[in-house]
């Protein structure tokens, strides 16, 4: 089973602005300074975003190139798969996911107006969500 990352969709203001991202790509590489150190083990698993303290979308981690300066790109699939929203705390740079990843949601299926995140962590720890 291959483990998953969490990244911060810095800069985003709404979820259309991830979706702009991804529009008319066909690769797609996030920069970060460090390659995890299982990094083997995140080949075929997925990158998921974290936008307003919930991971919203995942693309399919590809592979990992260096760069000229050091630094890294995670090479991701240029599509990008909405999830049902999952409380997370921000953090900087990518993290490994722990526990189980959320689903992905069906063609057509809406999420409706999303719950804040830190009401959405609250209401999971009381198991109501």
């Amino acid at each position: 089973m291959s483990l998953n990352l969490t990244k911060i969709a810095f800069g985003a203001k709404d979820f259309a602005d991830i979706e702009q991202w991804y529009a008319g790509r066909s690769s797609f590489k996030v920069n970060t300074r460090y390659r995890p150190t299982r990094w083997e083990e995140t080949i075929g698993g997925s990158l998921f975003w974290i936008h307003e303290h919930n991971i919203v979308a995942r693309s399919q981690i590809l592979e990992y190139e260096q760069q000229d300066n050091g630094r890294w790109w995670i090479v991701i699939e240029p599509r990008l798969v909405r999830v049902l929203p999952q409380p997370k705390r921000a953090h900087q740079g990518w993290r490994y996911l722990k526990g189980k990843p959320p689903r992905d949601l069906d063609e057509g299926e809406e999420i409706g107006d999303l719950i804040p995140g830190k009401l959405a962590g609250k209401l999971s720890r009381l198991g109501l969500i």
